[in-house]
This record gives structure tokens, sequence and C-alpha cells, in this order.
């Protein structure tokens, strides 16, 4: 295995029997949300923050993976929650939000709620169009990490995007929004007004199709993509808590079962 890049780590938190899966993005890592998570773990909950294969070590490695391979590993984490809580929640940035949203598509009840950053559901029309054929002609292109507003915070992102990892997922995209009408789970969607990476049609899309009659739409107005890192961070993290209170009673719960503090990596 290819060593892991410094802060690129996953990250688990044992905590009550409400858990938390929270998903990274496309030439991202666990760095991206890693805030996110710490907050949610903070507040007591179990939290799980996979590293996604092919992710956090080279750009070279990601090629060799595909969609299925992104996804089978937040399958597993949401099942390993499910062994240990009594109720689990699914969250993601950008593709993690479009794994999140599979997730909560493929496991129905298993999954109680859902929490959406920036999710990544379609390319931007011009890259759209060139990547079936792009994979073809060049290995990478230019990365798409690092988009964010707020001085000073950096993305720990792949500076290149393999062709053949943007090719997987893209088909990624087109599976997810196909089942995007079994989504019926409580949903909340946050999204920055100025994003250089998703466009704004990929939001609109997951609140057109998706099933949930309880949807909440937050916009984002200080934050670019990265918003997990960006000013309105701490806004969506405490709008994620309220969500998880407001579903789960918000009281005192128990442990998970055979739960103790730690942190992996």
């Amino acid at each position: 295995m290819p060593p892991i890049l410094p802060g690129a780590e996953p990250f688990r938190r044992d905590g009550s029997a409400t858990g938390v899966l929270l998903c990274h993005g496309f030439t991202g890592s666990p760095q991206s949300v890693r805030p996110w998570a710490e907050d949610l773990a903070g507040h007591g909950l179990t939290v799980s923050l996979p590293l996604l294969p092919g992710h956090g070590t080279r750009w070279q490695d990601l090629a060799m993976t595909s969609w299925e391979d992104w996804y089978a590993a937040v399958d597993r984490e949401l099942r390993l929650l499910r062994e240990r809580c009594e109720q689990v929640f699914v969250c993601g940035l950008s593709m993690g939000g479009a794994l999140a949203l599979r997730l909560a598509a493929l496991h129905g009840n298993a999954v109680s709620g859902i929490v959406v950053v920036n999710p990544a559901l379609t390319f931007p029309r011009v890259q759209g169009y060139g990547v079936p054929a792009g994979r073809f002609l060049v290995r990478s292109v230019k990365g798409i990490a690092d988009d964010i507003a707020k001085e000073g915070r950096h993305e720990l992102g792949y500076d290149r995007v393999p062709t053949r990892a943007a090719y997987a997922l893209r088909a990624l995209f087109r599976v997810v929004q196909r089942d995007l009408p079994k989504v019926t789970q409580p949903l909340l969607l946050l999204r920055s007004r100025v994003d250089h990476v998703v466009p704004a049609a990929s939001s609109a899309l997951v609140l057109g199709r998706v099933s949930s009659t309880d949807v909440t739409e937050t916009v984002l107005e200080r934050s670019y993509h990265v918003a997990t890192l960006d000013h309105d961070a701490e806004r969506i993290f405490a709008d994620s808590r309220g969500f998880i209170d407001r579903l789960t009673g918000g009281g005192p719960v128990p442990a998970a079962r055979g739960a103790e503090a730690r942190d992996g990596a």
C-alpha cells in the first residue's frame, strides 16, 4: 500500500448510539471534512470518516480505482456503524454527497437522515462533454482542490485529476441521479452561493428528484466549494448538530455497543 499523506488519515471516534458516517470528495481526503467529524464527535456522537480508495496518496493511485471501490468503502463503514449504533446519519462533501445519497437510496430505513454540502452530481458542461474521449488522449488534467475563500486555509487534495477516474466519477453521477427518487429520508442540503467546482444545477437536481418530504436547503454566502474548511464551516457544523438532534430527540443517548473513545489512523 502506498503511504498516506500526513493529514489524510481516516478518523473514527466511539460515542453515543447515534452514528454519523462522513464521506470526503473526489481527489480530496478526510482532511477536508475532519473538522466537521471532530465537531460531531465532540457532540458525543459515534463518528466514522474513512479514506476512500485511491485517495490521500498519489493521483496515479486514483486512476487504478473505480466508483464501485469508493462506494464499497462507505458501504462497509455504514454496515459497521449499524452494528454498533441504533441510528446512523450519512453526510458528505461534493462527491461524498453523491456517495451519501446512494447509501440512503440503497439502505432505506438503515439511514436516519442525510446531510450534504455542495453535492456533486453533474460536471460543468464543457468538462462533462470532454470526459469520455479525454481519458484516451491524456492521463490527467489540472486538479480541482483548494476552492476556498478563506485566506490561509488549504485542502489536502491532488494537484492532478486522472482522466480515467473522472470517467468513473461520471458513471457514479449517472447511477446516483437514476436512484434519487428512492431517497426518502430527511435531508439537509447546504450549498455555496459561489462554487467554482460544482455547478449550481447539481443541488437543484438533488432537491428536485428526491422523494424526501423533510428537506432543508441552506445557502452559504461566504464560502466556495470546500465550505467545510471555509468561512461558513461553523454554520455547517451547527446546522448538522441541530438536524441530528431534531431527528433523534436531542436528549441523552446510550453509548454505542462496545464503545470506547479512540481515533483511527
